[in-house]
């Protein structure tokens, strides 16, 4: 499944911050199941190269597998061959941009002037980072002036009591980190706040 039809199911990427490869198969299984389907793994998680690899492997026709905080050009290659669909970054760089071909990557952003750079470097959607800076106010203001085609997923502070806040200001989805998955949390805790996200956007 690529991105695009995981976030026709609900506007949600799954951010899975610290999670281990002996725990992520059975997280992913519970957000699938509450029905989100856009699953995520940073890069500064443990050992996640093989958390990916094992979600491409179990979930990959149920869900779309990122890779998070991918910082280096060198890395691109790397989180692919693991089986990612899509990349993520907290930051723009062209160097990191130009090394996914034919791939789906989101640029961290801060300002429109970020926003129009990564949409010209070919970017369809990018990471309002942090979201809860920029806020909803700001995502409105830029919703106005940016291209329409051009997809803002907001990152960064976005929970269930504010997620669809931020979906109404003009974000085409949101990322959610801690309020939906700690390290240590096990697979009863996530669903439970995986079900109260969904609840808050129904």
């Amino acid at each position: 499944m690529n991105l695009d039809e995981a976030l026709a199911i609900r506007p949600v990427i799954a951010i899975l911050r610290g999670v281990r490869p002996v725990e992520v198969t059975a997280i992913a299984e519970v957000l699938l199941a509450e029905g989100i389907a856009a699953i995520e793994v940073p890069l500064n998680s443990p050992e996640p190269l093989v958390s990916i690899e094992m979600l491409a492997e179990v979930v990959g026709g149920s869900g779309a597998v990122g890779a998070g905080t991918v910082l280096d050009p060198a890395d691109v290659a790397r989180c692919l061959d693991a089986g990612a669909t899509y990349l993520v970054s907290p930051h723009f760089d062209p160097a990191v941009v130009g090394a996914v071909p034919g791939a789906v990557h989101l640029p961290g952003v801060a300002t429109p002037s970020e926003a129009m750079a990564a949409c010209r470097a070919g970017c369809r959607r990018v990471k309002v980072f942090p979201a809860d800076v920029v806020t909803t106010t700001g995502i409105r203001a830029w919703s106005a002036v940016l291209p329409d085609d051009l997809g803002l997923v907001a990152v960064s502070g976005v929970d269930a009591d504010n997620a669809s806040d931020y979906l109404e200001a003009g974000a085409e989805a949101i990322g959610v980190g801690g309020s939906l998955y700690r390290p240590g949390d096990d697979p009863a805790t996530v669903s439970s706040a995986a079900r109260r996200l969904v609840r808050a956007l129904s």
